[in-house]
């Protein structure tokens, strides 16, 4: 499968309902593919996003993330994000951009401490009624791996990595690092 190097032009819904232009005109777009709505690992990772986004915002990054659950399903679980979620249950975004789903997904040791942690936090939060419990069968199945692309506002893909495990994704300082390198200035 041939990844693309420039992203053409389009208008993504946000499950909220909201309009999001990829490529962004005048910031770089962080695009991150996702699991399911409600994956106790993802929800630790975009917590971790959710934390710096000051930083992420001043680096002039714009946050998009991607799930293969329904907008009423990713609704649920993510309200609260302070940037697009974007629903693709037919995964077309995914095909597009190369991302994959693999047993490897939860089968990696990597992964397990990462899945204990959220695990761990969803469901105290869900006892503390702060948030619904994952969901039992999701959406699309739990097998997806994720993947991270920094697109420039021309639409030429910077960077990406797609991830061999459910845990492998860009951390805040390599994305900062990542844009750096890209000597895009906000």
């Amino acid at each position: 499968m041939s990844l693309p190097t420039t992203v053409s032009g389009r208008t993504l819904i946000a499950a909220d309902g909201t309009a999001v232009q990829v490529p962004d005109p005048d910031h770089l777009i962080h695009l991150q593919f996702r699991r399911f709505a409600g994956c106790p690992v993802c929800n630790l990772h975009l917590r971790s996003i959710v934390t710096r986004l000051p930083e992420i915002t001043a680096a002039g990054i714009h946050e998009v993330v991607v799930f293969h659950s329904s907008a009423p399903e990713l609704r649920k679980y993510t309200d609260e994000l302070p940037f697009p979620a974007i629903p693709d249950p037919t995964r077309d975004l995914y095909r597009e951009f190369g991302v994959e789903s693999a047993p490897k997904a939860l089968l990696d040791p990597r992964t397990w401490p990462a899945i204990l942690r959220g695990v761990t936090h969803d469901a105290l939060a869900t006892l503390r009624n702060k948030q619904p419990a994952p969901p039992t069968s999701p959406e699309g199945g739990r097998l997806g791996l994720p993947a991270d692309f920094l697109i420039a506002p021309t639409g030429q893909v910077l960077a990406a990595k797609h991830g061999t495990h459910a845990d492998d994704q860009w951390s805040v300082d390599e994305l900062l690092t990542v844009a750096t390198a890209s000597q895009f200035t906000p």
